[in-house]
This record gives C-alpha cells, structure tokens and sequence, in this order.
C-alpha cells in the first residue's frame, strides 16, 4: 500500500496575508497543516517556522527512522524558539501557531495535534473527525455548558486553549491506529470547517478522486466568503491496482456546495 495526496492553501476572502503553511512528504509518511494564529503578532512567520522546523527535523531520515517523537521534539524545538521570538522580536506578543500532522509507516497512521486545526478520516464512507480540538468552546462541551451543535456558532469559537508558542511547555497529543485500504484523511486548518460542515465534507469525498475532492472544498469555503485562510490535505491509502485505474474516478461526480 501506499499514499497519494493533494493539498493546497488560500488566504480566502477577507484576511489579507495567508497565515496558514503545509508540507506534504509523500515518500516520507509526513503531512502537516499549520494555522499562524489570526490578531497576533507574525502568524505567518509562526506556521512557517513549524512547518520548517518539522522538515529540517525529518529531511534525511528514511521513513523507518520517522517516529513520533522525532515529530513531538520538532514541535518543542518550534515552541522554545516562538517563545524566544515573542520576547525578543515582537515585544512579548504572542507568535503561535496550531498544528496537525499526519504520519503514516507499517500500516499504522498517527495523528499529532495542539490547538483547533483537524484531523478527518473516512472509512468505508463515514467521516469521523479524529482529532479532538483545544479550544474554549470544546471545553464547555466537556463540562455539558453547552451542546456540540452550538461550538461552532459560540461567542467564544475562536479561542483556542493549546498553540506552539504560547506556553513554556507544549502537550501534544497523539491518536494511533491501524490503517486500513481505502482510507482518505483530511488536514485541514479551522477556515475550512468554519465554511463546510462534517456532513458537507464527507458527502464531497464520497467519490475517491482527491483532487477534485479537494479542488470542491476549496470552492465551497471561497463561495462562502472564506473568513478565514483555508487550507487543506487529502491524503488517500490504496494499493498499485487503485494506482493505475485512477483516472476512472474522473468521471464521477463531485457535489458543489454553494
């Protein structure tokens, strides 16, 4: 088995610089999304940072020598040096970022994550976000303040409880599992779902093809007047045979959202 993807990013509408970074390491098991935190000071340089830390930390090591916590050590080494960069270069605000990865080798996949930005599977057609967001409003959900179906219309939806840069220490968490044939997961920064529900989402992937999976999601966030940078990874797990006939997931039809 092995791993196809497709990524792209966009400033969407209204943000006028794109704070949001990606690196997608095919050969290597490793996709990151990266989210520069929106009112602070140099989210660009935030996500950058994170996602060159991850690829200096990983560039020539063989898939076997990839482990999780080579991936966790890259964020830390992220966090100490936004830290340093808060109190030397931006004045004691805060440059962080929120981050998920993808890492995939011996037929397991590890997601890693700190902050809002998700981490989505489908699996014999269902979708299921596996990432679990650090923010304020998931929190109230825990504590049943309010209903998962009121998170994301709440005052307080934006503030986040987990970033790289934000505290001295840095918890990331990890989600590992058997990978199956036919996977497809989903990075993908908090402007898109901002735009398109989980329900929107899973129905656009139903039809394999993940480029014109992502290439309709992208379109649905931007019809929509995108608040938010969007950016997204789909990353789909098939075999040589599901290789060679993937043109014929061309023909099928993609749902568009408007």
């Amino acid at each position: 088995m092995f791993q196809s993807s497709h990524a792209q990013t966009h400033r969407g509408t209204v943000r006028k610089i794109n704070e949001d970074a990606f690196l997608e390491r095919p050969t290597q098991g490793v996709w990151v999304v990266a989210d520069g935190m929106g009112g602070h000071a140099a989210g660009d340089v935030a996500s950058q940072l994170v996602i060159d830390t991850i690829l200096k930390s990983i560039e020539y090591l063989s898939l076997d020598e990839i482990t999780t916590t080579v991936i966790v050590q890259s964020l830390k080494e992220s966090n100490a040096m936004l830290q340093q960069m808060s109190n030397t270069q931006f004045s004691g605000k805060v440059a962080g970022s929120t981050v998920v990865i993808l890492l995939i080798k011996d037929d397991y996949y590890h997601l890693l994550w700190v902050g809002d930005s998700r981490g989505y599977l489908l699996r014999e057609g269902v979708l299921q976000q596996v990432t679990k967001d650090h923010s304020q409003v998931n929190d109230m959900v825990d504590e049943g303040v309010i209903l998962a179906k009121d998170a994301e219309s709440h005052p307080l939806a934006n503030v986040i409880t987990r970033a790289v840069g934000v505290d001295s220490e840095l918890n990331v968490d990890i989600k590992s599992d058997k990978l199956e044939l036919g996977d497809v997961f989903l990075l993908c920064s908090d402007g898109l779902n901002k735009e398109v529900s989980d329900k929107e989402i899973e129905k656009v992937l139903q039809p394999g093809n993940i480029i014109d999976a992502g290439m309709a999601l992208m379109h649905a966030s931007l019809v929509r007047n995108a608040r938010d940078n969007v950016t997204c990874i789909l990353i789909k797990n098939k075999s040589d045979i599901d290789n060679m006939s993937e043109d014929s997931d061309s023909d099928a039809t993609i749902p568009l959202f408007v």
